[in-house]
């Protein structure tokens, strides 16, 4: 039995709605806390709201979901170090298990199990100075690398970080996905968000690591188009999806 123990926000069973795996049943592990504060948090309760709950809990409520996919999220799950010894023994069980991080904590520390989808902050986030470029060298072909989109200029930012970092060769999969739109009145921070279709048809006519004609002969890897699936599925306020 272990004694250690994590500030939990939420622990809930639902339909992934980001990554690669969009679409899978997963188990989704919301720890509190949070060091930035991106214009477009759409989680913003995660930055307090919380108690403390052991990992042998954590663990037991987990494994009573029919599921083996399993993702830390938040807030920033890697503010509290304690996260690893969970990611590990989710490991040692079997499971699949996720971390969506931030560029601005260390990646290199995670068990090489684990897979890691890295959040780096774009300019319409504000917190794009906060990205530790460091972990780029430590991202594998098992990791996937994911920019938020409010506009254009943050288009063209992650287009220029994708091409000079050689992203679209270095990790799995790197993923775009536009900052939601939301009704009048319900806008994060005031932003309006960005349309699906202007960055579908960016990503068509001006896509990221275009090659030259002699470039190569294999397809090159394409930036994949994200949604925020559970959004669409349920309300977009709605926690615990």
């Amino acid at each position: 039995m272990s004694e250690s123990t994590l500030r939990l926000n939420e622990i809930f069973y639902s339909i992934q709605g980001e990554s690669t795996r969009a679409g899978f049943p997963c188990i989704f592990v919301r720890l509190t806390g949070c060091h930035l504060r991106c214009a477009y948090c759409d989680t913003e309760y995660a930055f307090k709201e919380g108690q403390s709950r052991q990992i042998d809990e954590i663990i037991a409520e987990v494994e009573a979901f029919p599921c083996d996919l399993v993702q830390m999220t938040g807030g920033e799950p890697l503010l509290q170090k304690r996260v690893h010894e969970l990611m590990e023994r989710l490991c040692d069980l079997g499971k699949t298990v996720l971390i969506e991080t931030s560029g601005a904590c260390d990646i290199s520390v995670c068990d090489p199990r684990v897979i890691r989808i890295m959040d780096l902050k774009t300019p319409s986030s504000g917190e794009s100075k906060r990205n530790d470029w460091r972990n780029v060298e430590y991202l594998t072909i098992r990791d996937e690398v994911k920019f938020v989109i409010g506009d254009r200029r943050d288009y063209e930012w992650a287009k220029d970080v994708i091409e000079r970092h050689d992203l679209l060769s270095r990790c799995g999969a790197v993923l775009m996905s536009p900052v939601f739109e939301q009704p009048a009145g319900l806008e994060i921070a005031g932003m309006p968000g960005l349309s699906m279709r202007d960055l579908a048809d960016w990503l068509l006519h001006e896509p990221p690591g275009r090659p030259g004609p002699d470039e190569r002969t294999e397809p090159r890897p394409a930036v994949r188009l994200q949604t925020q699936l559970h959004k669409f599925i349920w309300d977009p306020q709605m926690r615990g999806v």
